[in-house]
């Protein structure tokens, strides 16, 4: 066989398609996809909350309602109101301007501050992007303030020039930007991204898992019904999502630990993932054979993407974000930041993660009962066949 005939091959065509298949999908899903950072970060919404009623809060306030870098700017909250936006991820940052933050600075209190709070347990961007924007808020804050401070005090008393000045000094660190964290993670990238990899563990799992099982369905096809066979493969994908999750969380446990209590609780989440997964990834395979991988894995991309791990939902291109409301893996992670370290119930996140799965289910048994046609059944279990005893022969 000469090389050309080689390449004419049904496997060397199938592998030089998805060799240049997945280049495309991989480099045209992930670079628009990350292009949102920081190019979207003016979509992520804030809540600033003045309760100060002098001078400097209605300044800052308007100062930083024109300068800050977000679209958003809720101001109509309280700091109550806020705080369980916040908590829901429903925003990015608040800023809080206490009540006495003007008479505190006219009258030089070291302990004046405003209050900048984030969420630990949120997207990894969106924690860096607070923090360094609240940086630079409070660099050019202590600047200005501890200046006019120390001017609206001195102006009104008539004292020395080197206690004017020693005064001065004290008044120029008066100003101290609070930076606050709710749920705060523990130190280490491999804790702030655990709740993705728990779920790329159960979603890579279940869909290589779906393209072997449904290919044991299609060869055991005749050695009994559609049906029975259907549930075969439903109570194998359990076995292997309860095995799997247990031995999964026990591996992510060796690393980061998270309490005895939890792990109950995290090894029934992966469960639940592994099979929504599994089931989710089955529909294409169901109806397409083993091409279905050639669509679960750009959908298994946009995933990666689209789950809320690196960036919000707000800051993601419209493909994406319509990708996260049906995304097995969004809830998923989202159920797991709540779980490890949120202040909210993972709850909603699990109900949306069962209805997604629910629906694939659905999916797959209407494709199975309407795309795949009856087989009559043969039986392969051995059956007493009468056959007559040989005749012994004389000689």
């Amino acid at each position: 066989m000469k090389f050309t005939q080689f390449l004419k091959t049904k496997g060397a065509i199938a592998s030089i398609f998805m060799g240049i298949f997945y280049a495309v999908a991989m480099l045209g899903i992930f670079i628009p996809g990350y292009s949102a950072i920081p190019n979207n970060v003016d979509q992520m919404p804030i809540a600033m909350v003045n309760d100060d009623t002098g001078q400097y809060g209605t300044m800052i306030s308007e100062q930083l309602a024109e300068k800050l870098p977000f679209k958003e700017i809720e101001t109509g909250l309280t700091n109550n109101q806020a705080t369980e936006q916040l908590e829901k991820n429903m925003l990015a940052l608040v800023i809080h301007i206490p009540e006495t933050f003007s008479a505190d600075m006219q009258n030089g209190e070291t302990s004046s501050s405003i209050d900048f709070t984030t969420n630990g347990a949120s997207s990894t961007v969106v924690s860096s992007t607070m923090t360094s924007i609240v940086n630079q808020i409070n660099t050019q804050l202590s600047n200005q303030l501890s200046t006019q401070a120390a001017q609206g005090v001195l102006m009104n008393l008539n004292i020395p020039e080197a206690q004017a000045t020693e005064m001065a000094e004290m008044i120029e660190t008066a100003y101290v930007g609070n930076m606050v964290t709710i749920n705060e993670v523990p130190a280490g990238m491999h804790n702030n991204m655990l709740p993705m990899f728990l779920t790329m563990a159960g979603y890579t799992g279940a869909m290589i898992g779906a393209m072997q099982l449904v290919a044991a369905f299609r060869e055991s096809r005749g050695k009994a019904s559609k049906t029975r066979l259907f549930l075969y493969v439903q109570l194998t994908a359990l076995l292997i999502a309860v095995v799997s999750s247990v031995i999964g969380v026990s591996v992510a446990y060796l690393v980061s630990s998270h309490g005895a209590e939890m792990f109950a609780g995290l090894a029934a989440q992966q469960v639940l993932n592994y099979m929504v997964c599994f089931n989710f990834t089955a529909i294409t395979i169901f109806l397409l054979g083993e091409g279905g991988m050639v669509l679960n894995l750009p959908i298994l991309l946009i995933q990666t993407l689209a789950n809320g791990a690196t960036m919000p939902r707000e800051m993601m291109y419209l493909p994406y974000e319509w990708m996260s409301y049906i995304s097995p893996m969004y809830y998923s992670v989202q159920a797991y930041m709540a779980n490890l370290y949120g202040s909210v119930s993972a709850e909603p996140f699990q109900v949306m993660m069962a209805t997604i799965g629910g629906a694939a289910l659905i999916i797959n048994i209407l494709i199975v009962a309407l795309f795949h046609k009856p087989v009559p059944v043969v039986e392969t279990e051995a059956k007493a066949e009468t056959v007559p005893p040989s005749a012994e022969i004389t000689v």
